[in-house]
């Protein structure tokens, strides 16, 4: 969300998929407050302008795609004219399918490493930010980058290694 208020992309998502994360988020860490989650995702889409997608939902029954279920995601991508699907479920978003509509699919990971690539200071700024947030309890900035590579974002904690300074 951090990278979103930057400027450097143009952050999409739909209401839909923002109840995935909240509900993904809720099975993995059960002790979370809907509430607060729902909060969340409204003021995300309050900050981010233009990012809601609506309208997308007659062109889920047209697509096909490995998994059903996630057709709405490239739906919401035709709808919004996205150049980029960011997920860690690239197998369900094949590249065959997804250059039909003339968008691809990125893992986080590579998303972010690119951006590091392209505007070093302005990533290593948000990940400060992000960084003092985290404040009960605070982190350091090497338990923060620790955190990054948890999560799987090893090409990420790797560039960021070269920042460390400014994070």
């Amino acid at each position: 969300m951090r990278l979103a208020t930057t400027g450097t992309f143009k952050a999409r998502w739909t209401n839909q998929i923002h109840d995935e994360w909240i509900n993904a988020l809720l099975i993995k860490e059960p002790n979370r407050d809907r509430k607060k989650l729902e909060r969340a995702k409204d003021l995300m889409n309050q900050h981010i302008y233009d990012a809601l997608i609506e309208g997308y939902e007659p062109f889920i029954p047209m697509l096909k795609l490995p998994d059903p279920d996630d057709r709405h995601v490239l739906a919401a991508a035709i709808k919004g004219k996205c150049d980029l699907i960011v997920t860690s479920n690239l197998k369900d978003f094949p590249k065959d399918v997804l250059s039909q509509y003339d968008t691809e699919a990125q893992h986080p990971d590579d998303f972010i490493w690119h951006l590091i690539n392209l505007h070093p200071d302005i990533v290593a700024k948000a990940a400060k930010e992000q960084r003092a947030c985290l404040n009960n309890p605070p982190y350091t900035v090497d338990q923060f980058l620790n955190k990054l590579e948890a999560q799987g974002l090893v090409k990420t904690l790797t560039e960021l290694r070269k920042y460390k300074d400014l994070i």
